[in-house]
């Protein structure tokens, strides 16, 4: 249903019969009739409101230039939809300055050669208005149960904007006071075609106090509200058919910001973070079709990409997950604080992900570093915070999430301690702690160590404790015997006993490091078990190899 135009009247049987001709104002015949008026008063405009067609014979009218001119100034000002002129009666053709007038201010002037009731046209126009009005209350009141519904069963915001796309046949387009493009359905356009240049095209779109068509593209624009306060709009764009300029569009997008922002005040407020999450999990996954797309899709939301480095960092919580709430809000909030652009979001159960934005001529540490002390604060000392390599183009962001989440599962207790942790880090220890969950190594620690573990474990010995300082001070006996506080006599017999027990030769470099591998394998299955059992209040086995190192059943 649309409003009724200056070029549908025309259309009409009615006025046909006339014969009508369009002087003027050729490019106006798509605006709205709201009512026709039939007057021959000099000065109409008193009696007008806007969006009248006017009916005229010009009869009392005389044919001076300054009188005719001051006559179309008045239709002009006060928005009439047209003026309908019959000739005949005053004049046999139209006066030059009357045409000149209304091209001069962009009103169509239509001519009728021949003679109707006006009556007629009143009566026939004003049937399809009323009509129209109907139609469009009773739409109205469906468009509201529609979205009453959608609101009592307390929607997504996304519903709410796929559902006003699919009423409108429009592209919509959810953004906050930033221009950011938060939400977006583009009903069946290209998402590239909608979002293209997003912050830059929404800047030149003022936002109207009511739904109403604002800006160079002719975008119907609605405010959303939260407490009062202007939160951010909902935009309807052009299709192939043109603007959403009707008022059942105009209904519809009003219908649906109101339950937007009924939506913010009954909780839903993450919006924005939500779309930076959904955004850069899509970039982890790599849910795009081009890159183009990709692009696009960041850019909307305020994010660089063109000669700019991309920074992947991922932020473990070492004991289960912590609430987005807890770390990635404020965490997000910080950034943007300090003016460091950043994609925040939970990109696993227990990781949080960070896309730093930084210009190639800055160095990415600060940045990092800043990060990491800002995690260390919000969640302490268990938070890992790990680095992939820079990039330059969104399509390599998720391969440097990848090196990033390894860096974080490779960092142990033995990893230098600082607000991050970069892949140089990684030394045997912490890639055998990366490896603590392969049952392959499991079972190598069994191989090399099970029998001096159970020796220990019958005997009450400490003859791991020996192994491992011999291994840590590089065979050097002097120098365990003296950090163990025993005889080197007494180191010896160790010794002797720890070879006779494995069957090795620790004078042997191949052997003296295939434990040594093992021993520090064994301290990560270790680590990682007694943090498992604080996480879970008891000791519990690590993944088939218990606390002794032998083999679960």
């Amino acid at each position: 249903m649309s409003l009724l135009t200056v070029g549908d009247v025309l259309r009409l049987p009615v006025i046909v019969a006339g014969l009508p001709r369009v002087l003027a104002g050729e490019e106006q015949l798509a605006g709205p009739v709201r009512w026709v008026h039939v007057t021959e008063l000099l000065d109409p405009a008193s009696f007008l409101e806007g969006g009248e067609l006017v009916l005229t014979t010009l009869m009392p009218q005389p044919n001076d230039p300054t009188r005719l001119r001051g006559y179309v100034d008045q239709l002009a000002d006060v928005g009439a939809a047209g003026l309908v002129v019959e000739l005949g009666r005053r004049y046999q053709q139209v006066p030059s300055d009357l045409v000149a007038a209304c091209r001069a201010r962009d009103l169509p002037l239509i001519v009728l050669s021949r003679g109707i009731r006006f009556i007629e046209v009143t009566q026939t126009v004003h049937a399809l208005i009323l009509d129209a009005q109907g139609e469009l209350l009773r739409k109205s009141q469906q468009v509201h149960e529609v979205f009453t519904g959608l609101t009592l069963r307390s929607a997504a915001p996304e519903e709410l904007v796929r559902t006003a796309a699919d009423l409108l046949g429009h592209p919509v387009v959810l953004e906050s006071l930033l221009h950011h493009a938060v939400i977006s359905c583009t009903a069946g356009g290209s998402p590239g075609q909608v979002l293209e240049a997003w912050p830059r095209r929404s800047r030149a779109t003022p936002t109207p106090d009511h739904a109403a068509i604002s800006g160079p593209e002719d975008w119907l624009v609605a405010p959303v509200e939260h407490n009062g306060q202007r939160w951010g709009r909902l935009v309807a764009l052009p299709d192939a058919s043109g603007p959403a300029r009707g008022p059942e569009h105009t209904m519809i997008l009003r219908r649906a910001a109101t339950a937007l922002t009924l939506a913010r005040l009954t909780g839903h407020t993450r919006w924005d973070r939500d779309a930076h999450a959904s955004a850069l999990l899509d970039l982890v996954r790599w849910n795009y079709s081009s890159h183009t797309e990709a692009r696009i899709r960041i850019e909307a939301l305020g994010m660089p990409t063109v000669s700019h480095r991309l920074i992947a960092v991922v932020i473990g919580h070492r004991h289960g997950a912590a609430d987005e709430a807890v770390l990635d809000d404020p965490l997000a909030e910080q950034l943007r604080s300090a003016g460091i652009r950043a994609l925040v979001g939970r990109i696993s159960a227990d990781r949080t992900g960070v896309l730093l934005a930084l210009a190639r001529s800055s160095a990415w540490q600060p940045a990092v570093d800043r990060v990491g002390r800002l995690t260390g604060e919000i969640l302490g000392a268990e938070a890992v915070v790990a680095v992939g390599p820079g990039v330059s183009e969104l399509d390599q962001v998720a391969r440097s999430f990848r090196e990033a989440e390894e860096v974080a599962d490779a960092i142990g207790p033995a990893t230098p301690q600082r607000p991050y942790h970069v892949p140089s880090d990684i030394g045997l220890p912490e890639l055998l702690h990366a490896l603590r969950d392969d049952v392959r190594m499991q079972k190598y620690v069994e191989r090399q160590l099970g029998r001096l573990l159970r020796h220990d474990e019958l005997h009450g010995g400490d003859l791991l404790t020996t192994l491992r300082h011999y291994l840590a001070a590089a065979g050097n006996k002097s120098i365990a015997a003296k950090q163990l506080n025993v005889s080197r006599q007494a180191f010896y017999h160790r010794l002797n006993t720890i070879e006779r027990i494995l069957g090795c030769n620790l004078e042997s470099g191949v052997q003296r490091t295939q434990l040594h591998v093992a021993v520090l394998a064994l301290t990560s299955l270790t680590t990682a078990d007694e943090g498992q059992a604080e996480s879970a209040g008891g000791t519990q086995p690590v993944l088939g190899v218990d606390v002794t190192g032998a083999p679960s059943t």
